[in-house]
C-alpha cells in the first residue's frame, strides 16, 4: 500500500492566525487560517499555505515559463503559456538589437510554432508580458514538450533541485521546467525521462516517491 501525504479540503482549519501567517491557498476567518483548496498543506517558517492538487496556471511576475509562439504581430509575438491568459512578447523584450519593425520581418527571430523559455515581466491590467532579457531565456530547439499540473512543478523540481537533477543524470537529458506546467526534454533517454516526469505528476502526494523514481530510472 502506498502511503499518502496529508491532504486538506476547502474550508478545513489549518491553524491559528495568532501563531502563523496565512500563505498561498489560504484565508483568515475568525482568527483562524482556512484552506482555499483541495491540496497539500505546507508549514514554512511563519506561513501556512496549501499547494492545490489541480488548477490552471496563474502568471506571476518573474515566473519562468515555456511558451509556444502562436502568431507574429507587427511589434511582437503572441505566446501560449498554458494559461487562460495569452501572453505577449514585445519586440523590445525579445531582441537585443534595434529593429525597425516597419522594414523587418520579425518572424526571422521567432515564428509561429517556436518554443521559448522566457520570464513573465509584467501582469498589470490583466495583460501578461514576457521578456527574454534574462540569462536563462532562449529559444528551445528540438526536444519534446509535455504538460503537467502547474501546482506539481515544485514536486518535480524537488528540494534544491534534487528530483529534477536525478532525472537528468539518470537519463542523460537536458530538461527545462516552466512554472506554467510545461516541461521541455532533450537528450538521450527522452522516453524514460518523460515516464518519470509523468509519474511525479500523478503521484506527487505519495510518500516515498523519490525512491520510486530512483528505482524506475535504475531499471
Amino acid at each position: 500500500m502506498e502511503e499518502v501525504r496529508e491532504i486538506v479540503i476547502p474550508g478545513e482549519l489549518l491553524g491559528d492566525a495568532k501563531e502563523k501567517r496565512a500563505g498561498y491557498g489560504t484565508f483568515i476567518e475568525d482568527g483562524k487560517i482556512i484552506s482555499k483548496f483541495l491540496g497539500l498543506p505546507k508549514d514554512s517558517n511563519d506561513y501556512l499555505s496549501v499547494i492545490p492538487l489541480s488548477g490552471v496556471y496563474i502568471p506571476r511576475k518573474e515566473d519562468k515559463v515555456i511558451g509556444f509562439i502562436t502568431d507574429v504581430e507587427k511589434a511582437g509575438w503572441l505566446v501560449d503559456i498554458n494559461s487562460p491568459w495569452q501572453a505577449f512578447l514585445p519586440l523590445s523584450e525579445g531582441v537585443d538589437e534595434f529593429i525597425d519593425f516597419k522594414r523587418t520581418d520579425i518572424s526571422q527571430f521567432f515564428d509561429a510554432g517556436d518554443v521559448i523559455y522566457a520570464q513573465v515581466g509584467d501582469t498589470k491590467r490583466g495583460d501578461v508580458q514576457l521578456t527574454m532579457r534574462t540569462p536563462v531565456a532562449r529559444k528551445l530547439k528540438g526536444g519534446v514538450t509535455i504538460k503537467i499540473t502547474p501546482s506539481k512543478v515544485p514536486r518535480l523540481i524537488g528540494k534544491e533541485g534534487s528530483m529534477i537533477n536525478t532525472v537528468k543524470e539518470k537519463t542523460g537529458t537536458i530538461i527545462r521546467v516552466g512554472q506554467n506546467g510545461v516541461v521541455w526534454v532533450s537528450g538521450e533517454k527522452i522516453e524514460k525521462a518523460i515516464k518519470a516526469i509523468k509519474m511525479i505528476d500523478e503521484k506527487a502526494h505519495i510518500i516515498g516517491l523519490t525512491d520510486e523514481i530512483t528505482k524506475l530510472l535504475s531499471d
